[in-house]
């Protein structure tokens, strides 16, 4: 059953244009006694030399699947609710049957199966890691019979990848009897997303709806699962309606902070504002095992709760992150400049305000803003 693909295409309500250039090279492996062509796509303005470190997405079944994931990482890190990740697809049009072959007896991989698997986690991955900048956040995407493949990783003792995505998996007889049993022995915080659809395959969605019956009570606060069931979709669209909800899920920490968060966690939070930002940024490193810079949506949503909160001393650790953050934006100049303000001292907050004309504009922070500080400083 569905074991052989013709290519689909996706239809997205936006176009959204890749800047970064993908990388096409064929992978000589000693597993699996060949090659798989595979595509690399690294981040825009990706620097080999920078210390930065990005998730890395394995996708399999990539002469499709590999598009649209790249689309959407591409598209949601551009606006930061999503980290810059290194998207790597593996083709496999012409050898899936093998690549996916499993026992019917232990519904786990023998033969040409076992050795994409040893393929995967010996060979690719540790390549990828050797040749780019890529953390051990690591994620793996899979439709249909690939998608039944990724679980194969969670029950390794120490599973390969942190996140899961199986769209419309064709599962193994017995996965979600044996998931349901390994899901509550994670002890490393793991998402997995599953995904089907009101007008999927019949018999692929029966057994889906026994594995989401399976994970639904698990009770482990390291696993964090997430089930969709669309409406108006097939096993083929929702795919596109997938993959950004299984983004959201994965990086839902990641997120900068929104209106929800300010109002009931930051506002409500028994410290400082600074120390909430402080401790969130370290909780996304302790959890997803990378930094991430400090954006200038959560400065600016600090910053509002520390005048909120007549809090001074926020306000002032505030402005001397976001100089050490943005040395060349007038960022820092603008709330240096609000917290001299609020301390009543209005000669040094119009320096700082004069200061930042000399530097770059940011997306909040324009020329114009910082005038109108002057002007009403100087009247």
């Amino acid at each position: 059953m569905m074991k052989h693909f013709t290519l689909f295409t996706f239809v997205f309500l936006f176009t959204f244009p890749l800047v970064a250039q993908v990388i096409y090279e064929p992978f000589e492996s000693v597993k699996i006694d060949g090659s798989r062509d595979i595509k690399i796509q690294l981040p825009r303005n990706y620097d080999a030399e920078e210390e930065t470190l990005y998730p890395l997405v394995i996708v399999l079944d990539g002469d499709y699947l590999f598009e649209p994931v790249v689309g959407n990482t591409d598209y949601q890190s551009y606006w930061e609710d999503i980290p810059n990740c290194i998207v790597v697809g593996v083709n496999q049009r012409e050898t899936r049957d093998d690549d996916f072959f499993y026992a019917d007896e232990t519904n786990f991989p023998i033969a040409e199966g076992a050795d994409f698997f040893e393929f995967l986690g010996m060979e690719l991955i540790p390549y990828i890691e050797d040749n780019y900048m890529v953390s051990d956040f690591r994620i793996a995407v899979g439709h249909d019979m690939s998608a039944n493949f990724i679980n194969y990783y969670i029950f390794k003792d120490k599973p390969l990848f942190r996140a899961y995505v199986l769209l419309s998996p064709e599962l193994a007889p017995e996965i979600p009897t044996l998931m349901a049993q390994r899901a509550p022995l994670l002890e490393s915080n793991t998402f997995y997303y599953l995904a089907t659809a009101d007008d999927d395959v019949k018999g692929l969605k029966t057994d889906i709806l026994a594995l989401d019956s399976a994970l639904k009570g698990i009770d482990n606060e390291f696993f964090h699962y997430r089930f969709d069931d669309f409406e108006d979709a097939n096993h083929y669209s929702l795919v596109g309606l997938g993959i950004p909800k299984a983004l959201n899920q994965i990086f839902s920490f990641y997120k900068p902070i929104t209106k929800k968060e300010y109002k009931e966690k930051v506002l409500e939070y028994e410290g400082s504002p600074f120390e909430y930002l402080m401790k969130k940024y370290e909780d996304i490193e302790l959890f997803y095992g990378f930094e991430k810079k400090v954006v200038e949506n959560d400065l600016r949503a600090i910053a509002s709760a520390s005048k909120k909160k007549n809090d001074i001393e926020s306000l002032k650790a505030l402005s001397k992150l976001a100089r050490q953050e943005y040395p060349d934006s007038m960022i820092g100049a603008y709330y240096q400049g609000m917290f001299y303000e609020e301390d009543g001292n209005l000669k040094r907050a119009l320096n700082s305000y004069q200061s930042g004309l000399l530097l770059e504009e940011s997306d909040y922070i324009t020329k114009e803003m910082l005038l109108d500080k002057i002007y009403e400083l100087k009247d």
